[in-house]
């Protein structure tokens, strides 16, 4: 797909914390938008995974959270920001196997500790930022242009 065909747009999605049964609807919508513009499907995949994990983080977490699309020449960028319990340390929440889900969330099917992980993974350039009691802050860019400096999976150098 061609930079010069994409034109920047931007949407916003809410999500209801413990609401499982819609857990991967806002996922789901902007993988749509996606393959409607034209995306590879490289690009949706990988924006499918960081925005699906972040979401039902959200859902497993937070009281409420949203999940903002912003779809640029070059890149997406998938922000997801949510009112819940923060995340006390980041380093040690991003290893894998790491998780702090209840009882009730590893019966679901969730809980396994990959989601940080595999939104790290699939992102060209992630940030995470959090507040104990307050929230979190997600930030995942995938690029959407093959070339030389494009890291494969986005995993961390």
């Amino acid at each position: 797909m061609s930079a010069c065909k994409i034109k920047p747009f931007q949407a916003s999605f809410s999500v209801c914390g413990g609401n499982f049964d819609d857990a991967g609807l806002v996922s789901g919508r902007i993988k749509t938008i996606l393959k409607e513009m034209g995306f590879t499907n490289d690009v949706l995949r990988r924006t499918a995974i960081v925005t699906y994990e972040a979401e039902v983080n959200m859902v497993s977490y937070a009281e409420r959270g949203k999940i903002r699309l912003l779809v640029l020449p070059d890149h997406v960028v998938i922000e997801a920001t949510d009112e819940g319990p923060g995340i006390a340390d980041i380093r040690v929440a991003i290893q894998q196997g790491w998780s702090t889900a209840n009882e009730k969330i590893r019966e679901m099917g969730f809980g396994a500790g990959m989601g940080l992980n595999n939104i790290r993974t699939f992102s060209d350039i992630f940030h995470i930022s959090s507040d104990p009691g307050v929230g979190t802050r997600l930030k995942m860019i995938i690029a959407t242009q093959e070339g030389p400096d494009r890291r494969t999976g986005g995993a961390p150098p």
